[in-house]
């Protein structure tokens, strides 16, 4: 692809986000899409957020579990950009019919850093020791794309498929909680819908966190202190619309809920 037609997808991601509607698949538009010109059609999406006033809070790794790779059809993890526009938090209501298109729950492990980390060479126990602390935490996902219809090119140009988070209101240190055995269950409108574990996610949230650090680092970006990293789900996407409700409980870190308006 060229510059000019990076700029143009990444201007009609925007306007489809904006408006709340969705577009036909870039890679059925664009035969020769790279992954480098999704990501780069990505960041046209986010300069426009951040000229509208939206700030960086974080990042997200997304397709971590074979479950949602296979869902997606896709192979291999991508990520995207958290904006302070993105988060809600435990008790606050989520209006997915007024911010989100086709909007699908899973329920991931939120970290909170204390050190930035920086790659190539950032392993599982560099990010234990720069993370303050880890959350039970619901990303809303969300796709720019006609009917989910994506291939990994598509998901990378918008934003990972990102929509909205909600984090819970406990935390603990990560060094007090196995992460690779916990266990987590989520319900749905009072009924059990699927349970996972932290080894779901490329073995443990850590190996994410560590493989988001290091794909980053080749893109000189880091992970900073204080921002919010979502690790990747360790359940089924569920797709939820106003008047839905969702509980997610994660063995030794704790709960969140959301209410969907």
């Amino acid at each position: 692809m060229n510059q000019e037609q990076i700029i143009q997808c990444g201007n009609e991601l925007y306007q489809a986000l904006r408006q709340r509607e969705t577009l036909a698949p870039l890679t059925d538009r664009f035969a020769d899409i790279s992954m480098d010109d999704a990501y780069s059609i990505s960041l046209q999406l986010l300069n426009r957020r951040l000229a509208d006033g939206e700030r960086i809070i974080g990042k997200k790794i997304g397709l971590t579990s074979k479950a949602v790779q296979t869902m997606l059809k896709v192979d291999q993890p991508d990520f995207g950009y958290l904006t302070d526009a993105m988060v809600y938090s435990q008790g606050q209501d989520v209006p997915v019919s007024e911010l989100l298109i086709q909007p699908r729950a899973e329920g991931e492990i939120a970290f909170i850093l204390k050190k930035d980390l920086l790659g190539p060479g950032v392993t599982s126990a560099d990010v234990l020791a720069a993370t303050e602390c880890v959350m039970p935490c619901f990303e809303v996902v969300d796709s720019r794309i006609d009917n989910w219809q994506i291939k990994l090119q598509d998901t990378i140009a918008d934003n990972a498929s990102c929509g909205v988070f909600v984090l819970g209101d406990t935390a603990v240190s990560p060094r007090r909680v196995d992460l690779a055995t916990c266990g987590m269950v989520v319900e749905k409108n009072g009924q059990l819908l699927s349970t996972g574990a932290g080894a779901a996610a490329l073995g443990s949230p850590v190996n994410c966190v560590a493989w988001l650090a290091n794909t980053l680092g080749r893109f000189g970006i880091g992970l900073k202190a204080g921002e919010v990293i979502l690790s990747g789900a360790l359940v089924p996407l569920e797709p939820v619309k106003a008047g839905d409700h969702m509980t997610v409980s994660i063995g030794g870190i704790g709960s969140a809920s959301v209410r969907f308006i």
